[in-house]
């Protein structure tokens, strides 16, 4: 096995930059870059956009030609060898005849996992894994939790005042953040494959929940955890313009006023989850949106639902957006948990990444039992 350069960080660096291409379009599909390199001269590269598109292998081989025989493959996923939407990668690159193939980290889809590697192996081509493997893990954090844990990636995003505060008492919540964090968190819901909320959001503030990005290709879904099925139906984010771009899936436990009817001739696609407490089986739900191919959930939500997803062990990452402002203790807090008695019951947070956007503190932050 030869031994990594400078250089292979370099064209894998690439590589990743090419992937994160696909950041906001290539979902339910993993982000993946590809560079190919001869002596020392880049021949062919390429990114996967889309589904149902060509892989990154692909376009890198088909702008290489003939100048790939020989050469070093960089791929920030191992070449997948069963048949999708797409012809299996790794029989492309096996035809191509490299000299080596670099992969920054393993794919975790069952129905590849190792066996990309193996082809490659069992060809004569040398392969090297785990470059840059963790920021590779970041790319298609998604994908990878789908895949191993058949959960999505939960991101909460909650925007509060320096003292921890939501919402006034009243429920008025807008803006308590600035222009610049608001448009932070377009990224976030760009690159989410669903949008979830609660009822009480959908009361409070009527959102579209929709992307406001200039350059939106994708919509995600919008999921509305509505235990009673009390949404208004002149809700905004039931508006018949915004629907065949943007689904919505209500998420219930009951139906004592025979509402459902109603809500699915709007539009809105429901499912009946209960739990033992006749609320929403918030688990299964997301076992539901992983089943359905959704890698990262966006949760813009008030406490009650940020509170039993947190008690569920639920939500993987959070996003906190402090303001520079004082709300007082009257105001809602980020929460809705029992009262702890001992320090030993607080959940403790790991933060991994703090930043000023706009006025406003970004905070990212991971439940310290789930932190890697």
């Amino acid at each position: 096995m030869s031994t990594l350069s400078t250089s292979d960080y370099t064209y894998m660096s690439l590589a990743l930059r090419l992937a994160a291409q696909g950041l906001y379009t290539t979902q339910p599909n993993p982000r993946v870059g590809c560079v190919i390199v001869r002596d020392q001269q880049i021949v062919g590269q390429g990114a996967h956009l889309k589904a149902g598109e060509p892989h990154a292998e692909v376009f890198a081989l088909r702008q290489a030609g003939a100048l790939a025989e020989g050469a070093d493959v960089y791929v920030t996923l191992e070449p997948c060898s069963h048949f999708g939407r797409t012809p299996p990668c790794v029989q492309a690159v096996i035809a191509a005849k490299p000299k080596r193939v670099v992969i920054a980290m393993q794919d975790p889809n069952p129905l590849v996992a190792g066996q990309g590697v193996a082809a490659l192996q069992a060809q004569g081509i040398e392969v090297v894994i785990d470059v840059l493997e963790q920021e590779a893990i970041a790319l298609n954090i998604g994908f990878i939790t789908r895949m191993t844990r058949g959960l999505p990636y939960v991101r909460s995003k909650i925007a509060a005042s320096l003292d921890g505060r939501t919402a006034l008492s009243n429920g008025k919540s807008q803006w308590i953040t600035s222009e610049s964090a608001r448009l932070d968190v377009q990224h976030w819901r760009a690159q989410s494959c669903a949008i979830l909320t609660g009822i009480g959001t959908v009361l409070a503030d009527d959102p579209s929940m929709t992307v406001r990005l200039p350059n939106a290709t994708r919509q995600p879904i919008r999921v509305v955890v509505d235990s009673r099925l009390q949404m208004p139906l002149d809700s905004k984010i039931l508006a018949p313009s915004m629907l065949a771009n943007s689904p919505v899936l209500v998420a219930y436990a009951a139906d004592a006023q025979q509402r459902a009817e109603a809500l699915k001739a709007k539009g809105a696609e429901l499912v009946c989850l209960p739990n033992q407490t006749q609320q929403v089986d918030l688990a299964e739900l997301m076992q539901l949106l992983a089943h359905r191919g959704v890698n990262n959930v966006l949760v813009e939500a008030g406490q009650g639902i940020n509170g039993a997803l947190l008690n569920a062990r639920l939500i993987d990452e959070f996003v906190f957006y402090y303001a520079p402002k004082l709300m007082g203790s009257a105001a809602h807090a980020m929460f809705a948990m029992p009262e702890f008695t001992v320090m030993q019951q607080v959940p403790e947070l790991q933060l991994f990444d703090v930043r000023q956007v706009g006025v406003d503190i970004r905070v990212r932050a991971k439940p310290a039992v789930l932190a890697m």
